[in-house]
């Protein structure tokens, strides 16, 4: 099944709250090498005026990923995993993300175009903190392939 072009602006539910944990973000610190003090030594944020350990900027991958789980698992979406491609992310921040911080994110897909016999699947992940506010907004590319031989 082609990518179906009725996803173009369909937005999904808001996931369930995401509570960023402090040993969460020094994880990820250490996946993607991000030695800065700021981001696994609590005193060290606090002094730069953060209140606690700032997460990697591609730490919001973590949670887009929530979102990302809701379009690939749709039932008309047409995207099969085994053919898809992650082909370009960029983010767009308000305000780092900390540990503590209750982020809620929610995604709207933004485009499907046909490259090739291909598609092109783009979506926006918003994400917000506990009050409403936005930190990130996280965009995706995905790659997805015809299925079809050459």
């Amino acid at each position: 099944m082609p990518v179906n072009p009725q996803l173009v602006g369909r937005t999904f539910p808001p996931t369930a709250p995401y509570l960023v944990g402090r040993e969460k973000v020094r994880e990820f610190a250490r996946a993607v090498f991000a030695d800065a003090p700021v981001h696994t030594d609590a005193e060290a944020a606090r002094a730069l005026g953060y209140a606690d350990v700032v997460a990697p900027p591609t730490f919001a991958m973590v949670i887009q990923d929530l979102t990302l789980q809701q379009l690939l698992g749709e039932p008309d979406a047409g995207i099969e995993l085994s053919r898809t491609v992650h082909a370009e992310q960029r983010f767009r921040y308000t305000r780092p993300i900390v540990a503590g911080d209750e982020l809620t994110a929610t995604l709207t897909v933004g485009g499907v175009r046909s490259v090739g016999g291909n598609a092109m699947v783009t979506s926006e992940t918003e994400m917000t903190d506990a009050a409403g506010a936005h930190v990130v907004t996280a965009t995706t590319v995905l790659l997805v392939g015809s299925g079809e031989s050459a």
